[in-house]
């Protein structure tokens, strides 16, 4: 029979193991497995100009060549094939690559030049056009995903596998809490209007915290029911039920992190306990009631309805107004392979007004200031058709190689425009900027060198912005 010390050695766990452990390796090694809050970075690295950011991102990859990147001389070139000297062999997704000949599809819709740049808004934005002096207009972001999923990814957390902690989660990570009672880093999923827009799937790990602590992943707010799933009490049990409840799982929990060591155990109180303060702070927050008459004329009447972009983004307002640091807004029905024309000028006229209110409402609050608010997609479209094209209708595929962002507020150069495409809005020609140099630029607005930034995880000091250059560019920030 196995001696019972044996035994007890063979079916004991590695976490076990590191825990008793007294030798150096067995101390060093259970030091890197407890990534727990003391070793988190002193931050900020430098003052920042930032406190809070909302990122409205538009999933599908809105069309730049329709909305930000005017090219009027392709008129002349209007169902031409796209040169191969411009293609180049560039990659293509399966849903073009087998077409016979690529057409070049102008966009249908006007331009005009706003704000002291002198920047090319389309038509579908005249609200957002308004605004030109304030917004600092990216027309060369570009990356090496040219399908969604790993677009999206790449765009979220700095690498197209999935797993890696997103942005919030690295910001909520590193500059903490402004507010007790609320996460730090918050979800919002906005409706779209038309029912032909092509829609794209998004999942909870594009807020993941990946590797760091679970207590740092986005908290989704739902439009309809409880704004947080389970967040009231059961019928029959009231608030000192809960509580008594909480602080008797709280001392389990801490006899289990004793035990183990697992510093997830700290995390599930700590979420118990944020969850528990939400009860009091998130039926304030979405009471729109007390909100007056004014907002709903910047905003419209939509802002009232939940779930719609416009409330969204309102409610992104609320946020940060009570101290959240990172809002995600996602919008989805921005991927037109078809109907561009008519599916396009719906997803504008949902977000356009929207945009413009909330940079005016933080602006007239004194929040712009210290607050970025970033919009875009995760690539842009193609210059030529996917499928049929006609006078009035077109397609465009997936392009990764330019497509525009904007951002404003928080230290942001607004009325600029950074960068240049070609002819065909195909290929980028000065001042290209990478979605990893974005990254590196509003973690430095926010007081952070993206380079100094770290967290060991399995022997690697990860970050944000991975270990392929990336740089901050001076030029989007004043």
């Amino acid at each position: 029979m196995m001696n019972p010390a044996d035994r007890r050695i063979l079916l004991e766990t590695r976490r076990q193991f590191f825990a008793r452990g007294s030798s150096s390796v067995g101390a060093l090694a259970l030091a890197s497995l407890m990534n727990a809050d003391e070793a988190r970075p002193v931050l900020p690295h430098f003052p920042g100009k930032a406190k809070r950011a909302i990122y409205l991102h538009m999933v599908g990859g809105p069309s730049q060549l329709d909305l930000y990147d005017y090219k009027p001389q392709l008129k002349e070139w209007y169902d031409k094939d796209l040169p191969e000297t411009i293609r180049n062999g560039q990659r293509l997704t399966t849903m073009t690559s087998g077409q016979s000949r690529f057409p070049i599809a102008p966009s249908i819709f006007k331009f005009a030049q706003h704000g002291p740049g002198g920047a090319w808004i389309s038509e579908l934005l005249p609200n957002t056009a308004r605004m030109a002096g304030d917004m600092c207009i990216i027309r060369t972001m570009n990356t090496e995903a040219i399908n969604h999923e790993p677009a999206i990814t790449f765009m979220q957390s700095g690498s197209m596998i999935a797993g890696k902690p997103c942005m919030g989660a690295w910001i909520a990570y590193g500059l903490g809490s402004m507010n007790q009672d609320l996460p730090s880093f918050v979800v919002l999923n906005a409706s779209h209007t038309h029912p032909k827009a092509g829609v794209q799937a998004i999942s909870a790990r594009l807020w993941s915290a990946g590797f760091l602590s679970a207590r740092y992943s986005g908290v989704a707010l739902r439009a309809g029911g409880d704004p947080v799933l389970y967040i009231n009490n059961p019928d029959g049990v009231d608030r000192g039920v809960r509580r008594r409840m909480l602080d008797a799982l709280g001392e389990l929990n801490q006899i289990q992190y004793e035990t183990n060591q697992d510093p997830e155990t700290q995390a599930r109180i700590a979420q118990y306990e944020m969850a528990f303060r939400m009860q009091s702070s998130v039926p304030e927050l979405t009471d729109l009631s007390k909100e007056p008459t004014s907002v709903f004329n910047l905003y419209g009447e939509e802002a009232r309805t939940g779930g719609s972009f416009a409330n969204s983004v309102l409610m992104a307002r609320r946020l940060i107004e009570r101290g959240v640091r990172f809002v995600q807004v996602y919008q989805r029905g921005w991927d037109q392979h078809n109907l561009l024309p008519e599916t396009l000028a719906a997803q504008c006229k949902d977000v356009d007004r929207a945009c413009y209110a909330l940079v005016q409402d933080l602006k007239s609050r004194g929040m712009l200031e210290d607050t970025i608010v970033l919009w875009g997609g995760e690539f842009g479209r193609t210059v030529y058709s996917q499928g049929k094209l006609t006078a009035d209708n077109y397609g465009r595929d997936h392009h990764p190689r330019c497509f525009s962002m904007w951002m404003a507020g928080g230290g942001v150069r607004g009325g600029t425009v950074h960068g240049e495409t070609d002819d065909f809005s195909y290929n980028i020609v000065k001042d290209p900027v990478h979605i990893r140099d974005l990254q590196a630029t509003i973690l430095r607005q926010f007081g952070i060198d993206h380079e100094r930034f770290t967290y060991r995880y399995q022997g690697l000091d990860q970050r944000l912005t991975g270990v392929e250059p990336a740089r901050v560019i001076s030029r989007l920030i004043s």
